[in-house]
């Protein structure tokens, strides 16, 4: 069985794959002030209130933006399974082409990009990411990275009005019946939701433009599907895409 971990600004997720299925997955908060020793405990409790049997665990691969919780859970891993994790680089198999991978990717968006290539191997593949940033990666039927561009994450983009407005807030996401917000709940939805949606389809339409060829658009992160409503160009949702990518690039990387 394996174990994949993907520590994120916002969450860290974790999820157990058993014969090419993930049969269990847990969100909890990134905190860098947490010692390795609080997290091993949570993990610890998450697998025994899921009937997990951790000695069944083998396999482990993480993918992580935090550095400081990277030999967190590094350590976490061995004091629990006994077993080192692959941690996933740029020296990582992936059946991109490594030469074009940009230095400063994150490696949750090189598990995006290998996982749309892996679905796609015959397309330009754009992958949607609704995270604490809102990412748009984009790999081309030969492998090779033609790009990312990132933008404040919807819910990022809430908390900073709400962070810096006194008379704002806190709103629930999703999508509004009408442009012209009539209190100030409708008016963020309306400038948000719909906002956003612009953004996206102007994103998707100029990488389109700027390749000179149709892009196949996923959609993953956790608002993806609240916004979909408001955005026709999405061909597939999947809320597992990133960890899918981990899978697939633990099997890559076999005998590491």
């Amino acid at each position: 069985m394996l174990i994949a971990i993907d520590i994120g600004n916002t969450n860290i997720v974790i999820a157990l794959n058993k014969d090419d299925e993930f049969i269990e997955t847990f969100r909890i908060y990134s905190d860098e002030k947490r010692t390795s020793d609080e997290y091993r405990v949570i993990l610890e409790t998450l697998l025994r209130e899921a009937n997990i049997d951790k000695s069944q665990v083998n396999k482990a691969i993480i993918s992580s933006v935090v550095p400081n919780l990277t030999r967190s859970f590094e350590k976490i891993v061995y004091k629990l399974f006994n077993i080192k994790a692959f941690m996933v680089s740029h020296d990582a198999k992936t059946n991109l082409v490594r030469s074009s991978i940009p230095e400063e990717l994150g490696s949750d968006l090189l598990c995006n990009l290998a996982y749309a290539h892996h679905l796609h191997p015959d397309s330009d593949v754009m992958t949607i990411d609704f995270g604490t940033a809102l990412t748009f990666s984009t790999v081309n039927k030969e492998g090779f990275v033609l790009g990312v561009a990132i933008a404040p994450g919807l819910v990022t983009a809430v908390n900073s009005l709400f962070s810096s407005t006194a008379q704002l807030p806190q709103v629930e996401l999703k999508v509004p019946s009408s442009a012209l917000g009539k209190n100030s709940m409708d008016s963020i939805r309306a400038g948000i939701m719909i906002g956003y949606s612009g953004l996206c389809k102007e994103m998707i339409e100029r990488t389109e433009k700027e390749i000179g060829d149709k892009l196949v658009v996923i959609a993953t992160g956790g608002l993806s599907k609240a916004i979909s409503p408001l955005i026709d160009r999405f061909d597939s949702i999947d809320g597992l895409h990133t960890l899918k990518g981990l899978s697939l690039i633990s099997k890559l990387n076999q005998g590491y």
